[in-house]
Parts: structure tokens; C-alpha cells; sequence
């Protein structure tokens, strides 16, 4: 099975667990914590990716690190991974359970690419222009990118909406050189 495939199975059990038990806040939170243990620690990573280590070894050193830190369900769901030998799986089945919850929770993701840092309120307006947009929330990730000289591109999973001058000098250039411009 792929691992696409694996991944959406095991995630859409995590968020079935999480509607049936009013949980998607506190598995989320529990599933950035494993998420952020996984790649804050090669150790752990390669405890997880060992096929020799045994499963009660697996488990016990789990239980370890995270029994106090997540829910009893959080704790259940990775000990069941391990056990299903799916642990090579677990970041890419925890990424999608986070789309999942942000499916459910009315969330778009977008990734803005700016030239420069935006200020708190050129970031507030365009959150809110997205959202009236899409009438979803929006949870935007800015990274700067100096060649797009200003504007700003946003990516929305597959839509890119591109309102950058480098964009727009692209297009003028495309025009003046079809003919369409013409100079006084």
C-alpha cells in the first residue's frame, strides 16, 4: 500500500476518534507535540524506523516520553501504529490528520510569498480579503522572496494567486512585445 494511502486510512481513524470523542483540539495539539518530537530527534526517529527493536521496546520507551505529555487516545493511536509496523508512516499520517482537522474546522492554509516583511496590519488585510474570499479562515505562513521585487504571491494547494511586480512586469513585457503596447 502507498504511502498516500496508508496515510489517509490511518488519519481519517485518528479524526473519527476525534468528532466521536469532541477531541480535535487536544488530538491536534498532541499530534504537533509527537510531530515536533519526531524532528527535534534523530534518535527517536530511528528508534521508530528500527525494524530489529521489538515492539515492547518500542513501547515502553514511548510510553516514556509521552504518556504524561498526550491524551490517552493520542498515546493509543501511536502505540497502535507501531504496533501495525506503519511507524515509517507516522509524519506523513499526522500531516494528514492536520488537514483533516482543518477541513473540518472551515481552515484554508496559505502560503504568501512576500519581498519584503509585511507589517501586522498588511498581514491582518490580507487575511481578511482571503477570508471574505473563500469564507474560511485562513492560516497564512509568509517567507520572503526578494526576486518577486514586490507584491506578494499566495498559494492556496493548487490555486497560486500571483500579484507580484515581477508577475506584472512579466505580462507588460509578454504585451509589448505581441504588439499590444504602443509607444507615442
Amino acid at each position: 500500500m502507498t504511502e498516500t494511502k496508508v496515510s489517509i486510512r490511518y488519519a481519517n481513524s485518528l479524526m473519527d476518534i476525534a468528532l466521536e470523542k469532541k477531541s480535535i483540539e487536544q488530538l491536534s495539539k498532541d499530534m504537533g507535540l509527537i510531530r515536533s518530537a519526531l524532528h527535534s530527534s534523530m534518535g527517536l526517529r530511528r528508534l521508530l524506523e528500527n525494524p530489529i527493536i521489538k515492539f515492547e521496546k518500542k513501547k515502553s520507551i514511548l510510553e516514556e516520553i509521552f504518556k504524561k505529555k498526550v491524551s490517552d487516545d493520542s498515546m493509543n493511536f501511536i502505540l497502535f501504529i507501531v504496533e501495525k509496523k506503519r511507524e515509517e508512516f507516522l509524519e506523513s499520517i499526522i500531516l494528514k490528520f492536520l488537514e483533516l482537522r482543518d477541513e473540518q474546522l472551515g481552515i484554508i492554509n496559505v502560503d504568501v510569498k512576500t519581498a519584503f516583511e509585511f507589517s501586522e496590519d498588511q498581514r491582518e488585510k490580507l487575511k481578511d480579503k482571503l477570508e471574505r474570499m473563500f469564507d474560511k479562515k485562513a492560516r497564512l505562513n509568509f517567507n520572503i522572496d526578494k526576486e518577486i521585487i514586490g507584491g506578494f504571491v499566495a498559494r492556496i494547494n493548487d490555486t497560486v494567486y500571483n500579484a507580484s511586480i515581477k508577475h506584472q512586469l512579466e505580462l507588460l513585457k509578454k504585451e509589448f512585445f505581441k504588439g499590444s503596447i504602443q509607444l507615442n
